[in-house]
């Protein structure tokens, strides 16, 4: 069964170029040590919510927006291997590069999926 790690961070507004760079860095890192692929989006019709919401939980500032993002793992054995050596690939280190976001406002998880209609479309016809 297929494995996710989702991830949801404040970008300030005119620093898209940069974080996608980085980005597509650690998903192309990702999907060579077996990644199924990955989404990176931004928002767009967020809501401000009575209790919670987006913004909240990053702590989102006027000039800044929220990034969802997803990468999806075969299993968890596959991406517990390739974690292990995202975090140890020097180009991963803190301060390594530049970050075009406060990291201290992100927060990310590991999930188990109850439905994924994409492992049909993963799978060979």
């Amino acid at each position: 069964m297929s494995y996710i790690d989702g991830f949801i961070l404040p970008l300030p507004r005119g620093k898209e170029d940069e974080y996608r760079k980085m980005a597509e860095m650690f998903a192309g890192k990702a999907t060579k040590l077996g990644a199924i692929g990955s989404v990176e989006a931004l928002g767009d019709g967020l809501e401000h919510g009575h209790t919670t919401d987006f913004y909240r939980a990053v702590q989102a500032t006027e000039d800044e927006n929220v990034v969802f993002s997803f990468i999806i793992w075969p299993d968890k054995t596959t991406r517990d291997s390739a974690w292990e050596k995202l975090m140890a690939d020097p180009e991963m280190q803190p301060g390594a590069q530049p970050m075009p976001f406060d990291g201290k406002r992100m927060f990310w998880g590991g999930f188990n999926p109850l439905i994924n209609t994409l492992e049909k479309v993963a799978q060979p016809a």
